[in-house]
């Protein structure tokens, strides 16, 4: 996705070989008109899917995840990294730990809002080690739905994760795939691989 790639050139700050900072935005300040075009090509990419659900973890898959959903017409799910009053029972449950800020965090989602007549679309704003998937991944297979397949915003491709769920047959569509981040400089994979 060509306005993607060129919003992470512009605008990404390269921190280290392996993080790249879009807070500009994706992660804290949204660009709602980029967000917009990332839900219609989500949408076109899982429209023979039969998708009747996307879910995604708190807090910077919540905006790609609502627009794809409302492209596509159906419902967005957060799972939540924290307990709150309201969700203290009745959940799918798994534990995913992140690389980037270094801690595990359990996440859950209400048995009220997914069930085995789902099939869900998996949908998040990066891809580095694949924890953050393959932890909603448990929760889908938990509430015994049918996996659409994997949707990514940005895909570290110089990390392990796209290769893991790949192997495993997950069809993973990424909307930019970051080949390396050395010098400074972002290097994107000239073609993005789905299975």
């Amino acid at each position: 996705m060509e306005l993607l790639e060129q919003k992470i050139l512009n605008e990404g700050r390269v921190l280290s070989e392996s993080v790249i900072k879009v807070d500009s935005f994706l992660n804290h300040q949204i660009d709602p008109v980029l967000m917009q075009q990332i839900g219609e090509e989500f949408s076109d990419r899982f429209a023979n899917k039969g998708v009747t659900k996307i879910i995604t973890l708190e807090s910077s898959g919540i905006a790609p995840a609502q627009m794809t959903g409302l492209s596509l017409g159906v419902p967005a799910i957060f799972a939540r990294k924290r307990k709150s009053l309201t969700l203290i029972d009745h959940l799918y449950s798994a534990s995913v730990h992140s690389f980037t800020k270094n801690e595990t965090n359990e996440i859950s989602v209400s048995k009220d809002y997914i069930s085995s007549d789902d099939t869900v679309l998996i949908l998040d704003d990066f891809l580095a080690n694949g924890q953050a998937v393959l932890g909603l991944m448990d929760i889908v297979e938990q509430a015994g739905a049918s996996l659409a397949g994997v949707g990514i915003v940005i895909e570290k491709g110089f990390q392990d994760g796209g290769k893991i769920l790949r192997e495993q047959g997950i069809r993973v569509e990424s909307l930019a795939s970051i080949e390396s981040l050395v010098d400074g400089k972002v290097t994107f994979t000239k073609e993005e691989a789905s299975v």
